[in-house]
């Protein structure tokens, strides 16, 4: 289904008469714009890109990681969502929490179904079955068509008129047209789902926060959030394309332990990357701008030091004859373990035999503690989603309605919520928009 074939018009028909205008035909967007269109009210979805959701397409490299399944502690859909633990993958979750509790991940898998949408969980991630995430937003077009949902493509907001606490209508710009030519729509409510500042590109440029922060709203400073990190040491670049799984991440500041993270890292040409650091990188980027910050890679965290140092020195003897560089690879990638043998100044060319036990204490130890100093967060070109966005404070958590503005609701990235890697930030998207897109109808 082509956007064609949904119920626009790219160019006038502007005016009076709707009951809701949503702005931005992303995720949120378009749950929001359906959910109210479902209760039987005339619904405007007002999209400044030529197309539907084009971030969405990015999501989970094309494959589209819609949801995160967290089940319950005593395992399996059957016993249900374990809303609690769902929260605690979100900067500011408990916010979200009655969100979930309406529109959670098990209802979100039933909502696609519903549409035609086969899916699969991969760990707790959820997929549609063809991994294809152009299925995903075909079964998103079908929620519109079906509930006669109106859609302007080329149509960028301006300026958001109020009369008091209340928008009296919207002032948009045509882009489809080389003027711009200014139009107005009046709605009696009004759903903001214009994004965060992530992967500008796909139209997310944070122009919802200039306005809303007009409107009187609090904006909280957007920063890049689960976007790879920089780092100071040069070694790190010769490990480009090296890839470590199950590794713990302290990070410090001032002597102290202030964040950790547990999973995947990929070295890259100027630091770091990988489902781990993804997520760690908005914490990093926070404690960054208070002063130095240290992180501390333990690549076997299952094991103390004493377990790890026995099993290096029984490695150590049935290798008696390998070199240092050799036994080391036995541990880690070849790259790496030439790397920490230049770190620790142990010869990686000495037979492993002769290894002084004091040199094997600063090997074991070095596996258990690699430490690496971030430089910096990548901008949002490359971060997958914005930390930061309109004021939790001036958000009511049961309808996503602005506190300040009487007709006005917000939800997806645009809020102060951010998830972790693996289907959170879009099960946001699912949960507050429908919430929003309920909300009105009330």
């Amino acid at each position: 289904m082509a956007e064609e074939d949904i119920k626009f018009s790219a160019k006038g028909g502007l005016s009076s008469g709707w009951d809701v205008v949503v702005v931005g035909a992303g995720p949120a967007g378009i749950m929001a714009a359906g959910t109210a269109a479902r209760s039987g009210l005339k619904v405007a979805l007002i999209e400044k890109n030529a197309e539907l959701a084009k971030k969405l397409l990015l999501t989970g490299n094309g494959r589209c990681n819609l949801s995160n399944a967290e089940f319950s502690s005593k395992g399996g859909p059957a016993s249900g969502w374990n809303l609690r633990e769902l929260v605690k993958n979100y900067n500011n979750g408990e916010f979200l929490f009655h969100a979930f509790s309406v529109f959670g991940p098990e209802k979100t898998i039933k909502f696609f179904e519903e549409l035609g949408l086969k899916t699969k969980i991969e760990g707790k991630k959820v997929f549609p079955k063809s991994d294809n995430a152009k299925e995903v937003l075909e079964a998103l077009k079908k929620y519109l068509t079906k509930n006669k949902v109106n859609l302007f493509f080329n149509s960028k907001v301006k300026e958001i008129v109020c009369t008091g606490k209340k928008i009296k209508k919207i002032i948009l710009s045509d882009l489809s047209t080389s003027s711009g030519q200014a139009r107005e729509i009046v709605a009696k409510k009004y759903i903001l789902c214009a994004g965060g500042k992530s992967y500008s590109a796909t139209g997310s440029d944070g122009s919802g926060y200039d306005l809303v922060k007009k409107l009187g709203h609090t904006i909280v400073k957007p920063k890049p959030a689960l976007c790879p990190i920089m780092v100071k040491e040069d070694w790190v670049k010769n490990l480009q394309g090296t890839s470590l799984d199950d590794v713990e991440i302290s990070v410090f500041q001032n002597g102290k332990k202030v964040a950790h993270e547990y999973g995947e890292i990929l070295f890259t040409h100027f630091g770091l990357s990988g489902p781990a650091i993804l997520n760690i990188s908005g914490k990093v980027g926070d404690l960054l701008e208070r002063g130095e910050v240290k992180m501390y890679f333990d690549l076997f965290p299952l094991l103390n030091h004493e377990e790890l140092l026995k099993g290096f020195e029984d490695v150590l003897k049935q290798n008696a004859n390998k070199t240092v560089k050799n036994i080391l690879s036995t541990f880690v990638p070849e790259k790496l373990a030439e790397i920490l043998a230049d770190i620790i100044k142990v010869d990686k060319n000495k037979i492993a035999n002769n290894l002084s036990k004091v040199e094997r204490a600063v090997i074991v130890k070095i596996f258990k503690n690699i430490e690496i100093a971030p430089e910096s967060v990548l901008d949002f070109d490359v971060a997958k989603v914005t930390r930061g966005g309109i004021s939790l404070k001036e958000i009511d958590h049961k309808t996503m309605k602005s506190e300040l503005i009487s007709n006005l609701f917000f939800a997806g990235e645009i809020i102060d919520v951010d998830g972790a890697t693996g289907g959170f930030n879009l099960q946001e998207c699912w949960s507050t928009g429908y919430l929003a897109g309920k909300s009105v109808t009330l």
